[in-house]
């Protein structure tokens, strides 16, 4: 049994633009995964995966666009974020634990139609998920993100990133979001702190960074090098690129370097304004893949 700590649902009364009730799906390791899943049944299925240190609150600009427009969203709290339970223990938090969880969800909710849709973690892991169910995938939606191959540099951007949250393990993740995106309100950089009333419910925000493969033989190195042949060889849906070219991290070098691996993909959209946490700007991104044939 794994202990986790769940956080009380009074810190998630009256968020800003977010009425969505998740459901609690049950693993088999006996934790719970909270999904927010909204819209009709018919119609695609978009499968929105956050990053650190944010949660599926990310996605609120984005989620009304697809479910308006006839289609199933399905937006899960990674272990450890938003609320889903938060193992204690950091050891629990390992790129094949993070993977596991997602593919089972997959599985256990039959999501078919997926339309991929990933940012920072979302990405590192959601990019291995559909060379393991190729046929339930039919097109991606990218933005502000990479592979953790173990066989290229790691980004000065995120060296600095993984530097400043080694010394800030209690994270101040309303402040930091406000920095990020300064067109956020006092109530929603609230919001995004809301699932940590404390430092003990951080283990997984804290962790996150540790887990990017910086070697070939780290933890998650093999199955992204497998993704990245999948995405460049194997791939056959529609994709669309969407980057903030004012994110510092993983932002126009990363992700055409990114790019390059995904066969077919485009010219990028480009968010002159926008930042690392792109689906803060992300309306018009939502719109345009809804234009596009994915």
């Amino acid at each position: 049994m794994i202990d986790a700590l769940a956080t009380p649902e009074e810190r998630f009364v009256d968020l800003p633009d977010w009425s969505y009730r998740p459901k609690l799906v049950a693993l088999a390791n006996g934790l719970r995964l909270a999904v927010h899943d909204t819209g009709p049944a018919t119609g695609r299925t978009f499968l929105c995966l956050h990053g650190q240190p944010t949660w599926s609150y990310l996605y609120r600009r984005m989620i009304p666009v697809f479910a308006d427009a006839g289609h199933r969203v399905v937006a899960p709290d990674f272990t450890g974020f938003g609320r889903s339970d938060k193992p204690r223990d950091e050891a629990v938090y390992t790129f094949e634990f993070h993977r596991d969880c997602l593919l089972e969800l997959v599985e256990t909710l039959d999501l078919r139609d997926i339309v991929l849709v990933v940012q920072d973690w979302g990405g590192l892991i959601g990019l291995t998920l559909p060379m393991a169910a190729p046929h339930r995938y039919r097109a991606l939606l990218v933005m502000n993100t990479t592979l953790g191959t173990g066989d290229e540099p790691l980004s000065a951007g995120f060296l600095a990133w993984r530097a400043f949250c080694r010394r800030n393990p209690d994270l101040d993740i309303g402040g930091l979001m406000g920095r990020a995106c300064p067109h956020l309100s006092p109530a929603e950089r609230a919001a995004y702190a809301a699932p940590y009333p404390d430092a003990t419910y951080k283990a997984g925000v804290w962790r996150f960074p540790e887990l990017v493969p910086e070697r070939p033989d780290d933890p998650g190195a093999a199955i992204s090098r497998e993704a990245r042949a999948f995405w460049s060889q194997r791939w056959s849906g529609p994709s669309l690129m969407a980057v903030g070219t004012a994110d510092p991290v993983l932002g126009m070098p990363v992700m055409s370097a990114l790019r390059r691996h995904i066969r077919g993909c485009p010219e990028p959209l480009e968010i002159a304004a926008g930042g690392h946490f792109l689906q803060e700007w992300g309306e018009p991104i939502a719109r345009a893949a809804l234009q596009k044939p994915i």
